[in-house]
């Protein structure tokens, strides 16, 4: 009776963490929600219908999964399976209890060190001293410095009790006692030593150090409703003790057995009755939802900022549309002109070729007697060349001739000594024609003078 009476009690405790979990799903679930919201903010009444019918939906899922939690908490309070797999069982829980004990009856198992003032020793006998205390399972030790060299005392644990004293009206420490249950003296002539700290944190811990060492605190008379005898907090009877710790075992097991239980339950739970049901409704529901709430075209108003960046868009659209329409047209349109075949300059070469080598003579200083110099001007010559006509022909001037060499008779008659010849003049030759450009006619011979 005893442990189902425990065992309820602790799984009745599972009830509140569960129900935090829960909320603390719905939580985030609204974050997400919210945040994927944040998609439709073009249209914002769209935006806040679909936030509230989500949200509505989730809270009613939410006190569907807590009532399933409960209910499970209620099945797992309902019955005490103490044929589990995983149970201890009386046998075990007895043998783990007794190796307990063994290890706790290891000597020399330093608990805890540390500064502490024993506080009421009498002024004839030194004052108030700070020592270096060492708990062990067995005894409180304390030496006059941290390198534990003097010892000063050693005091067994055995039949001794913690109680709590009021500190004094001229002290700022906290204060506590070590006294024995058998009314003996405990240090020299002190029935109880006080024991004092610089803080009400450091009191609690040292309290919590001898509870391990076996050394528990006294029953406050003010608990006691009939005000009568003082009666210690633990029994020292061996036998209900080691029962108490047969119990605590057997409560740790079942316990264990419980949590592991719900550990696994709860997140499957809550997955199947709050997650993944709204994934199904947004996917499946929540447009019939949307369509049956409101009017249609007053959700899918935009906003403002929505509705002039769409106008800005649509302007540039039309005028990059009137830019792309222009540059098409003057790249189609536009004519290019073909640059002009190279110049053909043969008829140099061929000008070159026909024109006689001019000869020369010495000139004479000596001029023949009875007849005047040689007056220059045009002399008869041979006939001037046809020149073709045609777009292919190039246009070339004759070469004009040389004048005839007049006949003399020198006083010597020497053959070798003729008279200077007029060399020709350089023929003027004009620059090609491009084709395209009518040819103008050759200019007429010029009329022969008459001497």
């Amino acid at each position: 009776m005893a442990f189902e009476a425990i065992v309820k009690k602790q799984i009745v405790k599972l009830k509140e963490p569960s129900l935090k979990c829960v909320d603390l799903v719905v939580s985030e679930l609204a974050t997400v929600i919210k945040k994927c919201a944040e998609k439709l903010s073009s249209y914002p009444r769209l935006r806040e219908e679909t936030e509230r019918i989500v949200t509505t939906y989730i809270r009613e899922r939410e006190g569907r999964t807590k009532d399933q939690i409960l209910l499970l908490i209620d099945i797992e309070q309902s019955y005490i399976n103490t044929n589990h797999e995983d149970f201890i069982g009386f046998a075990n829980a007895q043998q783990r209890s007794t190796q307990l004990n063994k290890k706790r009856a290891i000597p020399n198992q330093v608990i805890r060190k540390g500064w502490l003032t024993i506080n009421n020793i009498s002024l004839m006998k030194g004052g108030s001293k700070e020592y270096w205390f060492v708990l062990t399972a067995e005894s409180l030790s304390w030496y006059k410095d941290e390198e534990e060299k003097e010892k000063k005392y050693m005091l067994p644990l055995d039949n001794l009790k913690i109680r709590d004293v009021e500190k004094g009206f001229m002290s700022n420490k906290h204060v506590f006692a070590i006294f024995n249950t058998e009314q003996r003296n405990v240090y020299k002539d002190l029935r109880q030593i006080e024991l004092a700290c610089e803080s009400q944190e450091e009191v609690d811990s040292w309290k919590a150090s001898f509870l391990r060492a076996g050394v528990y605190p006294e029953k406050d008379q003010a608990e006691n409703e009939d005000g009568g005898v003082q009666e210690n907090t633990f029994s020292m009877d061996p036998q209900l003790e080691r029962q108490v710790e047969t119990i605590r075992n057997l409560v740790d097991s079942y316990v264990a057995i419980i949590n592991k239980s719900i550990r696994d339950l709860m997140p499957k739970t809550i997955m199947h009755l709050m997650i993944n049901n709204t994934k199904a409704f947004i996917h499946h529901e929540l447009l019939a939802y949307l369509y049956s709430s409101a009017d249609q075209n007053s959700l899918m108003e935009e906003s403002t900022e929505q509705a002039q960046r769409r106008e800005d868009m649509l302007r540039m659209y039309h005028a990059l549309k009137e830019a792309l329409h222009i540059i098409g047209d003057i790249s189609t349109s536009t004519v290019s002109t073909p640059v002009p075949p190279p110049v053909d300059d043969t008829w140099l070469q061929n000008a070159s070729n026909h024109s006689p080598t001019p000869q020369r003579r010495p000139v004479s200083s000596v001029h023949p007697p009875g007849r005047p110099p040689a007056v220059r001007g045009p002399t008869p010559g041979p006939p001037l060349m046809p020149v073709p006509v045609g777009p292919a022909a190039s246009f070339s001037a004759p070469p004009i001739p040389s004048r005839p060499i007049p006949q003399s008779v020198f006083a010597n008659n020497d053959p070798f000594l003729a008279p200077p010849q007029i060399p020709s003049r350089p023929a003027r030759i004009p620059p090609g024609i491009p084709p395209g450009v009518p040819r103008r006619p050759p200019p007429s011979a010029p009329a022969r003078p008459f001497f």
